[in-house]
């Protein structure tokens, strides 16, 4: 699938993106097909440039945009607001909530609602002892 999503660009601590038309599975800074346009989110107001034409050719190719960049888009006039969110909607992408770091990390996982329960293990009692027996422990001892 193709996508049309930010590439990070810039200093450390001082990011900007070039908004690109890239394969789905191609990692985030890597292998791109298209530049179609930059954001800086650094400036007051943010800077947004990208060219109408290509964006809307890639959209009637079938490229989604990310969230990220289907906001810029909407900004930007080249799609509306509630367009971007049809299409997520039609594509059935839900938004995922994001685990936490700490989940993460230590491997904690929530357990599912549908999941079924385990049955408990059943309890079994030891027999009592008898009398003998308690009376051959103590001579013993």
């Amino acid at each position: 699938m193709v996508k049309i999503r930010l590439r990070r660009v810039g200093a450390k601590k001082k990011p900007s993106y070039r908004v690109v038309v890239a394969d789905s599975r191609a990692p985030r800074d890597g292998a791109f097909i298209s530049i179609i346009g930059h954001y800086n989110p650094l400036t007051d107001p943010e800077t947004i440039v990208i060219d109408e034409e290509k964006a809307r050719h890639w959209l009637e190719q079938g490229a989604q945009p990310t969230d990220t960049v289907a906001r810029l888009l909407a900004k930007a006039g080249i799609i509306e607001k509630s367009e971007a969110r049809k299409e997520k909607i039609e594509a059935g992408i839900a938004a995922k909530p994001k685990a936490s770091r700490k989940k993460a990390k230590t491997g904690v996982t929530e357990k599912s609602e549908t999941s079924k329960e385990e049955p408990e293990a059943s309890i079994t009692e030891e027999p009592e002892a008898s009398e003998e027996q308690t009376e051959t422990i103590k001579e013993k001892t």
